[in-house]
């Protein structure tokens, strides 16, 4: 079996863990969202991708949700004292795989090799792939003026309602090394209980991988990121009824047009209606056993 995930952080970090959990060493490749890529003090972060690689490796802070877990602040602190910018939160624990991809990068090496180097000295398995290694990043279109989305989403809290959300270099971006070739080999196809406009909206802005996914020959499963018709984390409920006039089953589901061709709810948004086959079960991975089960049922959606 060869799954491939598309996947954000947070939420969409646990879910590629159960993912993990549940499937056989080496069966499972998560293709991450670059969009949120911030430069910070001088140093390239990749959000996503680390808290893909943290949750993966066993380093996740569950409480958070995001970052290593035993982390603490000092360098940060010291940065600020000095006048640094500490507005986004880097960890000292974080920095220094912070430094590592920077040099590599300022070295020539493009961002697919040095998070597979990453993958492999965090001792995995598990493939993860950014969507691509050219610049992509997102922007969000606010009634206060178009922020990039770290600052609309850290500095300012993520307070603005958005209007429109725009990625930027995806006109000439492509997909990295691999994507495309998981993606047609596959068994089957995921999606993370991920912000569909945030998280895997910058993934399919790269047009390729639409392409890939929008001809598959596979099911494609995607597992809504709604409780209730709330976000679980995040203003994502905000976005869609903004955005898409609802948060029921069938908005998430007008997000994904033509890409997907299930979705799995949560009990609490049963009954529902929605273009493609609808999956209820229990959503919220309260613990990483509840992810697996998540991850399971997903699977069985997707597999048979």
């Amino acid at each position: 079996m060869s799954i491939v995930l598309l996947s954000g952080g947070g939420g969409g970090a646990r879910f590629a863990r159960g993912l993990q959990d549940a499937l056989e060493p080496g069966e499972l490749t998560v293709v991450g969202n670059v969009g949120d890529d911030v430069e910070v003090l001088g140093m390239n972060v990749s959000p996503d991708l680390d808290s893909l690689l943290y949750a993966l490796a066993g380093l996740l802070d569950d409480e958070r949700g995001w970052g290593r877990s035993g982390e603490t602040w000092n360098a940060l602190a010291a940065a600020g004292a000095w006048g640094g910018e500490d507005w986004f939160r880097l960890g000292d624990l974080d920095l220094g795989l912070h430094l590592v991809r920077t040099r590599g990068l300022r070295e020539g090496h493009a961002l697919s090799e040095i998070t597979a180097e990453l993958v492999e000295r965090a001792g995995l398995d598990t493939r993860i792939l950014p969507a691509t290694d050219d610049r992509l990043r997102t922007h969000v279109v606010t009634p206060s003026g178009t922020f990039a989305f770290q600052e609309w989403f850290v500095a300012r809290a993520h307070r603005d309602e958005i209007d429109d959300v725009v990625y930027e270099g995806a006109q000439e971006a492509n997909a990295a090394p691999g994507v495309v070739e998981a993606l047609r080999d596959t068994t089957a196809i995921l999606l993370a209980p991920s912000n569909p406009y945030l998280s895997l909206g910058p993934i399919f802005a790269v047009s390729a991988i639409r392409e890939a996914v929008a001809s598959r020959r596979v099911r494609s499963v995607a597992v809504s990121p709604l409780v209730g018709g709330k976000a679980v984390t995040g203003p994502l409920d905000r976005m869609l009824l903004r955005m898409s006039g609802g948060t029921s089953p069938a908005h998430v589901t007008s997000c994904h047009e033509g890409l997907i061709d299930a979705l799995v709810i949560d009990e609490a948004d049963a009954p529902a209606e929605a273009p493609v086959e609808l999956v209820v079960t229990s959503t919220l991975m309260r613990d990483r056993d509840a992810a697996r089960r998540l991850a399971e049922r997903a699977l069985e959606t997707a597999c048979g």
